[in-house]
């Protein structure tokens, strides 16, 4: 077996496909369309922050989508698409009802498989928690108040934000996330070096043992609820 009881690479391909019989670039489109809307709303009112750099290297930039209220709560997102895929830009559409709410958005970009090593994904996710952490005043927010959420590699991003030894890495409080929400994320990296994905993600063994989540403590002491979107019953039977 190469993984659990998955014996052939096909066979873990169909499991970990979500795209399979479907149109990716149908979905995106409708995605982008979605964001480039919430972007003229926010920009209309003047309370939206484009490509905030957090970090030294091109990718490392946020769009920070601020509250009216002063000293905001603030949650940071972060994108999906298996770590070698889409961009901050297709994911603002996720922040108008959080804004609407009293709280401040950072969506974040981050670099893409192969074009660094897997293990840079999760380095630049921990750069932008810190950098929002630290930099809180000038950004208007309230750091003992922040919340982090992601779909798919995001969610995988945000399970190792919460496994980080913030206090032993950065200096800063291990409590430091008030809370997190992984939507459909990937915590055992074990399949996907015998899967589509690996001439992208070229992952090690080593990277597979360093980087599940499913095999790590959890060092941030606050709430996690792990979701998972699957497709109703109704079109379900009406395939």
């Amino acid at each position: 077996m190469l993984y659990r009881h998955f014996a052939t690479q096909e066979e873990i391909d169909r499991a970990y496909d979500p795209m399979r019989g479907r149109d990716p670039a149908v979905l995106v489109k409708d995605w982008r369309k979605r964001s480039e809307a919430s972007r003229d709303r926010h920009r209309a009112s003047h309370n939206v922050s484009l490509d905030l750099p957090y970090g030294p290297t091109l990718a490392e930039r946020m769009d920070i989508f601020q509250a009216d209220n002063p000293n905001a709560p603030v949650h940071v997102f972060f994108h999906g698409g298996y770590w070698r895929s889409l961009s901050h830009r297709e994911f603002s559409f996720i922040v108008d009802d959080l804004v609407n709410a009293g709280i401040t958005v950072a969506v974040v970009n981050y670099a893409l498989c192969p074009e660094v090593r897997f293990s840079e994904t999760v380095r630049q996710s921990q750069a932008a928690i810190a950098y929002v952490y630290k930099h809180a005043a000038e950004l208007g927010v309230d750091s003992e108040h922040l919340s982090i959420s992601g779909h798919s590699a995001g969610g995988h991003l945000c399970a190792m934000l919460m496994a980080t030894d913030w206090e032993g890495t950065f200096g800063l409080p291990n409590q430091l996330i008030r809370g997190a929400l992984c939507i459909s994320g990937l915590y055992d990296l074990r399949p996907f070096p015998w899967s589509w994905l690996q001439p992208k993600l070229q992952l090690s063994g080593r990277d597979v043992q360093e980087f599940s989540p499913l095999w790590l403590p959890c060092r941030v002491p606050a709430p996690i609820k792990l979701v998972a979107g699957a497709r109703s019953q109704k079109s379900l039977k009406g395939r």
